[in-house]
């Protein structure tokens, strides 16, 4: 076992420039999770075991709760390259597999009466789904449950089958042993729809993505933000727990989460006003509705973090708490 990457799938694999680029590189702020390391033993433990082997990853959770960050930190583990597919509602079956289209033949393939109207020729651009699936990397599939066409979820599901196959215009390929897709899905999230069954049962390990607890947020932003003071991080964690479940309680859109926390926490360390930046970096980002808006301070208030945040921006302007200023 290689002891500094001790989750690598393929030792011997030799990789092009190119994909050893596409590994994602965890940065100094990546804390590893407990979903993480149960993903990383299982999919390791299995991944000679034939038809034990773990090869689709379920990643469903609230947004902000580190799906993406999770799918990533798996391809530096793993040594896989990267590469990800946005779901959309309308995506056809050219999305998954790719589409020919038309392209201007080249010089060398014209004749001389043709100089004046080049001819066109029909290539076969593979999708990325294809790329992955062929070459062997780890694919994120964000959001599956928008596609509205049952035609091209049943032309995902097939791309999924752990020894399959997928038939191409131009040729039939093969999935490459270590294809990896690790799917990532919100729950009630507007305009998604329950995971499609056929796809789910494909997946072999699956795990719930909550919103961290208060601990690991302010663990996670100090080694995000590099600002250290407990007692602010610690209120402004709060705020931002109170946010998001006041707009699931009221069908607000909207997410409060961690992207939201790290730069309300950056904004305030650099000496931003705590409300302003609160309303600029995390509400202005849920809803701009005056009502919606006035529920969520309301949500604040009623939990008495409306009155701590005015108190936090007393303690900031005189410089009285125990962190640090720029």
């Amino acid at each position: 076992m290689n002891e500094e990457q001790p989750y690598l799938l393929s030792p011997d694999r030799q990789l092009t420039e190119i994909e050893r680029a596409l590994i994602w590189q965890k940065p100094a702020s990546h804390k590893v999770s407990a979903a993480e390391r149960r993903i990383c033993d299982e999919v390791k433990r299995n991944w000679n075991r034939g038809e034990m082997k773990i090869s689709t990853i379920l990643l469903e959770g609230d947004a902000g709760s580190g799906k993406t960050q999770l799918a990533k930190a798996l391809s530096a583990a793993f040594g896989l390259p990267y590469t990800k597919v946005t779901c959309f509602a309308d995506m056809d079956k050219s999305d998954i597999i790719g589409a020919i289209l038309p392209v201007m033949a080249p010089p060398e393939n014209q004749r001389s009466d043709e100089a004046a109207t080049p001819p066109v020729e029909y290539r076969f651009y593979p999708s990325e789904i294809v790329r992955a699936y062929q070459n062997g990397y780890l694919l994120e599939i964000q959001e599956p449950n928008v596609i509205r066409d049952a035609s091209v979820l049943m032309a995902l599901n097939s791309a999924l089958e752990p020894y399959g196959s997928i038939n191409l215009p131009t040729e039939i390929i093969r999935r490459h042993p270590d294809f990896m897709v690790v799917i990532t899905t919100n729950r009630s999230y507007a305009g998604t729809k329950p995971l499609n069954e056929a796809l789910r049962d494909r997946v072999q390990h699956s795990e719930r993505m909550d919103m961290p607890t208060k601990e690991v947020m302010i663990e996670r932003a100090v080694a995000m933000v590099g600002f250290e003071d407990q007692e602010v991080l610690g209120i402004l964690a709060e705020a931002i727990m109170a946010l998001d479940q006041a707009a699931k309680a009221n069908a607000i859109k909207g997410v409060a989460g961690m992207r939201s926390y790290f730069y309300w926490t950056d904004a305030v360390s650099a000496g931003i006003p705590v409300a302003e930046a609160m309303y600029h970096k995390v509400i202005y980002k849920m809803t701009t509705d005056p009502d919606e808006i006035k529920l969520l301070e309301e949500a604040l208030r009623s939990r008495g973090l409306m009155a701590q945040l005015e108190q936090l921006e007393i303690a900031v302007k005189k410089n009285e708490f125990s962190g640090s200023l720029n």
